[in-house]
């Protein structure tokens, strides 16, 4: 009788400690688990800080991306005109070679199947308005990203 008793004893010892292991672990893995969801998230939403200056390159690579939303497109466009919105100036009659870049992310500003009338009309006028010299390279490049859209 003490033998049975004892057995019993000991299975419902491990059942509550069983019990106690699952109550108290199983939580604290899913807190984790969300908690690096939620890092992952952030990392893909901000890859780098809005304060940040990016290159010209950088900003070409963010519209080259077709899987880029609307949003970095604005930010990208955004940062373009804060900081590179000034072209060098023209070699004589021939553009200089740096507003080749602009040139690309005009086309591809205009191609991008998530830009939208307002982010290709601000960089425009944006470009226009400090470039003067520049206002028939930006018009072709703007007709030939809009043509290539099919628009």
């Amino acid at each position: 009788m003490d033998l049975i008793f004892i057995l019993k004893a000991m299975a419902g010892l491990v059942v509550i400690l069983v019990l106690l292991v699952v109550i108290f672990i199983y939580p604290a893995r899913q807190k984790r688990k969300k908690l690096q969801e939620q890092e992952k998230k952030k990392k893909k939403s901000t890859p780098k800080k809005r304060d940040e200056v990016l290159s010209l390159v950088e900003i070409r690579d963010i519209i080259k991306d077709k899987k880029s939303s609307t949003d970095s497109l604005t930010k990208a466009i955004d940062l373009l005109i804060k900081y590179h919105v000034k072209i060098p100036a023209k070699l004589g009659m021939r553009a200089h070679p740096d507003f080749d870049i602009y040139e690309e992310i005009m086309l591809r500003l205009c191609r991008h199947p998530n830009t939208n009338k307002d982010i290709v009309l601000r960089l425009d006028r944006a470009l226009q308005k400090e470039n003067p010299s520049y206002a028939r390279e930006l018009n072709n490049a703007l007709t030939k990203g809009l043509n290539a859209r099919g628009i």
